[in-house]
Parts: C-alpha cells; structure tokens; sequence
C-alpha cells in the first residue's frame, strides 16, 4: 500500500525525518509536493496515526490514474472494492483537492466518485450507503492534478494536529502541527543535550505542550480516536493497534530538560494552564504571567521558541488598532508595558534578550520579513514556514551582550535560507 501524509509547505524534510524515526528501518519514505509518500502496511499506519506530530493526515491511495471528464473519474473510482471496506450502513464523504485541474466544477468530481461508490456497493449487495459530511464512517480524498487523479481513504478522521486535549483556546490558536514544525526546525528534541526550552508569550500553550509531550515522551495520537479503527481492513489489527498504544503508554517518562512559559495576560496563562493539564503534561512547564520584555532568564542558557503577539495587544489601552494576523496570546485592551506597537515591541524585546539573555538561542516565527531590522539583530537562520494560508518565517537569533549589529568593515554575507 501506499501512504501519503500530507503536510505544510516547508515541513517536508521534517517530515521525511519523523516517518524514518517511527517506522522500521529501511521502509521507502520519499518527499512529495506538499507531503510525504510512505510504503507500508497496516502496521505503518497505524504507527504514523500515533505517533507523527507533523502530518496533516494519513491517506491510504487506493487507485489512481489519469482522467479527462467526470466520467473517467466514476469509471475509476468502480474499480475499487468498496464492499472490502464498508457496509451499505456505513456513510461516507468525499472530499476534494485540485491543481491546476482543467474541470468546472469539483463539487461535481466529488459526487462522481460519491455516485461510484454508492453504484458499487448497490450492485453487490442491493443496498448503497448514505452520506454524512460531518462524522463519515469511510472519509475519502480525491486530489486532481492537469491529467492525473488519485482516490485516497482518510485513515486519521478528524486532522491529526487535534491531539485530543484542547478545549480552552484563544481567538485563532496555532495549530499542534504548527509547533511541531517550529520544534523541528529549531532541532529541539527534549534532550538533555538540547537545554531547557521557553515560551515568553505562550498564548494558549500550543507550542509548550508540544514541547512538553515530546520531552516526556507522549505520543500525539495517544488520547484520541481514529478512522480507521472503524474500518474493515483494519478489523483483524484491532489488537495489535491497542497494544501498540499500550506501549506507548508505557514509554511516558519525566522530562530530561526543563520547559518555561508563560503570558503578559493572566486569561491566557490560566488558559494554557488549563490545557496543559488536559494533555497530561501540566507537571513538566513552570508557567508564569510575566511581560515577556522584563522576564528574567529563568537558566544561563536554553531555547527561547515565540511566535510573538502584535496589533491591539502590544498597543495601549484605548489606541484603536487592530487586532494582529496571530491574535492567539492575548485578549483587547491587554499591554506589554512601554510598546506602542509592533516595532517598539521587538526592539524593546531585542534590548532585553542581550541585556539578560546572553548563551541563549532565539527563534521567531512571523510573517514580518523585516523582524531582524527591527529587532536591530542579525539572524544566523531563516526558514520558510507557512500558517495556514499566511507565509511566514522562523528567525534564528544567537543572543549576546550587547549589540549584534555588524559593522560595515566587518560585515559577511548573511546565512543562506534554509
């Protein structure tokens, strides 16, 4: 079977990485565009399910080929099997994506394939499923290409970046997956060697409790369900699959490295507070409300991760400006004490990492490209990372006394992107 994890532009290579750790050693893993191609078996997915922090989604493709018009899409779709995966009680949903697809109209892709199923399954057993858009028994992704589909089941269900703990968010929380990406690309593992890691403007504890489930070893997937434990093929690996969690269950430990974090807002460290309990991981982040521009270092060294608050929540009370692109940390009205807005925010941050945060390692995911000028730092990494729809980048900062700012017979050519 083939495999495909879908994931964020940019995360490809991290993804490549995570899929190597958690499967057997020499299982083909290859990078796509937008994903990670894996072939494997039912064990692989199951274990992809569990334990990937990065994908979006397992997909199992089913059949793919090339097509010109709905009719070649139905004629595709019934050559699969359908009655080797559900009953005429089960439901279903077709989901579809597209590039550069010569089609008018992709509502009408999907319900070709709909129309296929269904016409397979009445043929077989005089009975033909419904649908349910909501919570489908049997998920299905269709991706167009110019000349080429390909049917995919969805064996995750809901998107794997719902770990199963949040309820308390703000008003647009980074996504789980999101703070893997970061923790990736920062090579931050929770190891001894790695440092202790701090949030200073924490939100709702996304990127902590990541941080902290990796450090003490929880799975991702480990308090949740999973569409393909309603499914036929997986029937028979019922058992294995329950003894796969039971083990990863049983590989929790406590942290090896400290985690910090925390809010200029008392809501939003409450929040996160909240959260982390949830995901099982409160024990292993000391949360504070503190202004992240006079937090004290909590270590001589570690790993400061942010995706820094703007807008109305740095401007004063009563200024009128609107709220930030990532308003996740934060609710009107709140302050960070001296900051009239974002550019005095960073260079006010800036000043107070290399007055008391020298040893440590800065990154800084935003879609500001100029952050390094105005933090008045010069970046040692940038890498390309996008939420959602909006490009952004990581900044890597290696903080030390005083100013970092080169001067011009000194200068050297900035780091190439990653």
């Amino acid at each position: 079977m083939t495999l495909f994890l879908p994931c964020a532009a940019g995360v490809e290579p991290y993804l490549v990485d995570e899929c190597a750790r958690l499967l057997p050693a020499g299982t083909p893993i290859e990078a796509g565009r937008g994903g990670v191609y894996v072939d494997g078996g039912i064990p692989e997915a199951m274990r992809l399910n569990l334990g990937s922090r990065l994908a979006q989604r397992v997909l199992w493709q089913v059949i793919d080929g090339p097509y010109q018009d709905e009719h070649d899409l139905y004629d595709l779709a019934r050559q699969v099997r359908w009655t080797s995966w559900i009953t005429p009680r089960n439901t279903l949903r077709v989901d579809t994506s597209a590039w550069r697809c010569p089609l008018q109209s992709l509502n009408f892709a999907a319900l070709r394939i709909k129309d296929a199923v269904c016409d397979v399954m009445r043929d077989a057993t005089g009975e033909r499923p419904s649908v349910d858009t909501r919570f489908p028994d049997l998920a299905l992704a269709l991706h167009l290409g110019p000349g080429h589909a390909s049917l995919s089941v969805d064996l995750s269900g809901e998107a794997l970046f719902k770990r199963g703990w949040r309820e308390v968010k703000g008003e647009a929380p980074l996504k789980e997956t999101l703070a893997a990406a970061m923790l990736a690309a920062a090579g931050w593992q929770g190891r001894e060697e790695d440092g202790g890691m701090l949030d200073p403007c924490c939100g709702a504890g996304t990127i902590a409790i990541e941080a902290a489930q990796i450090a003490c070893g929880i799975a991702p997937g480990l308090h949740r369900r999973f569409a393909f434990e309603k499914l036929m093929p997986f029937r028979d690996h019922l058992r294995a699959w329950r003894e796969m969690k039971e083990a990863a269950e049983a590989g929790v430990h406590a942290p090896a490295v400290p985690i910090w974090a925390g809010d200029v807002s008392f809501r939003m460290t409450d929040f996160a507070t909240r959260n982390a309990e949830r995901a099982g991981v409160l024990g292993a982040i000391d949360f504070k409300t503190a202004d992240a521009l006079q937090r004290p270092a909590p270590a001589a060294a570690g790993t400061i991760l942010m995706n820094p608050p703007y807008g109305e929540r740095i401007a004063p009370k009563g200024s009128g400006q609107g709220p930030g692109r990532f308003p996740e940390q934060g609710t009107q009205g709140e302050k960070f004490e001296g900051a009239a807005d974002a550019g005095e925010f960073y260079a006010r941050l800036a000043a107070h990492w290399k007055k008391g945060y020298a040893g440590w390692t800065a990154w800084v995911l935003t879609p500001e490209p100029k952050l390094p000028t105005l933090m008045r730092l010069r970046e040692s990494r940038r890498v390309p990372m996008w939420n959602g729809p909006i490009e952004c980048r990581m900044f890597r900062f290696d903080l030390v006394t005083g100013s970092m700012r080169k001067s011009a017979g000194d200068a050297s050519p900035p780091a190439p992107a990653a």
